[in-house]
């Protein structure tokens, strides 16, 4: 994911230290913890072809990715519905390998809905979208719309209206990216209506866009797109802080943690991942699966 990427030269020079707990999380967030709090950690995309003889064995064909990658991890970021609009024939293949898996869905609402034309007029294709999702069944977590650089509070209405029309059977999680999101008074109406239609906020924690670093939480459950730095000292120091933050978060009553790891170069992403899923289960007993490498190298 490019969104904010920097120069690695200027990486030491950026303050990547997260923001201070929004007020209005004390509204959702009770204050104690739950029984059984639930932690997803995922990447992008099934793999990459280094990924053969370190995280997958060797031969592993490409048609393959998703059942050796549902081995690791418990959720994936499926963007390939943001590109293109799932078709039955796609559900059935990848439910088919899912079968047997602990393995969640989290599809990124299809682009032509979310990037192109008003969303005042996308109901018909919304209703199709939908239906393709309910296919999902149990392997289907949060849905989450990401509307464009462009898409500033000026579209708060169009904005505002378009969720109010999404299924309340399902959840959504909305990424905005434009910056005057992200000052008031645009982000206190943001949070306020997000938490009155019972919709998720994804926090972007990336080096070049810091505010989109928010850490408003408008439902008892959060969406973390981190963007790794491949492996630069600063991407463990960021990782360390977010379970510090989850941690705190978990105490207080949070129910649901999706995280997504993504890198510059995607061949650093499963490690990164696994740093954050030790931690996570060290300070958080979050019980998530390690991952088990092949050879030594990562």
């Amino acid at each position: 994911m490019d969104f904010g990427r920097v120069e690695f030269s200027k990486l030491s020079d950026i303050n990547f230290k997260l923001p201070k707990e929004p007020y209005a999380n004390s509204k959702v967030l009770q204050g104690r913890p739950i029984a059984h709090p639930k932690f997803y950690v995922g990447l992008a995309k099934w793999g990459k072809k280094e990924w053969i003889g370190k995280l997958y064995p060797k031969g592993t064909k490409e048609k393959d990715f998703q059942t050796e990658y549902q081995k690791h991890f418990n959720v994936i970021e499926f963007n390939s519905a943001h590109y293109k609009l799932p078709c039955d024939e796609d559900v059935q293949r990848w439910l088919g390998k899912a079968d047997g898996s602990d393995i969640i869905f989290c599809p990124k609402i299809y682009q032509g809905i979310s990037h192109f034309g008003s969303l005042s007029d996308k109901q018909f294709l919304t209703d199709v979208f939908v239906q393709t999702m309910y296919k999902f069944g149990k392997h289907l977590g949060p849905v989450f719309l990401q509307v464009s650089d462009r898409f500033s509070p000026k579209r708060k209405e169009e904005l505002f209206k378009y969720l109010a029309t999404l299924p309340a059977e399902l959840q959504f999680f909305l990424e905005v990216r434009h910056p005057d999101w992200f000052v008031s008074p645009a982000i206190n109406e943001l949070v306020d209506t997000l938490q009155k239609l019972k919709t998720g906020f994804v926090i972007t924690d990336t080096a070049g866009r810091r505010h989109a670093a928010h850490m408003n939480i408008t439902i008892p459950k959060t969406m973390i797109r981190f963007v790794a730095n491949d492996r630069h000292s600063t991407d463990f120091q960021r990782l360390d802080e977010w379970v510090s933050r989850i941690k705190y978060w978990v105490e207080s009553g949070l129910e649901e943690m999706y995280f997504f790891m993504h890198s510059l170069d995607e061949t650093n992403a499963p490690g990164l991942a696994d740093y954050l899923v030790k931690g996570l289960n060290e300070h958080c007993n979050a019980g998530l699966k390690e991952i088990t490498y092949i050879d030594e190298a990562q």
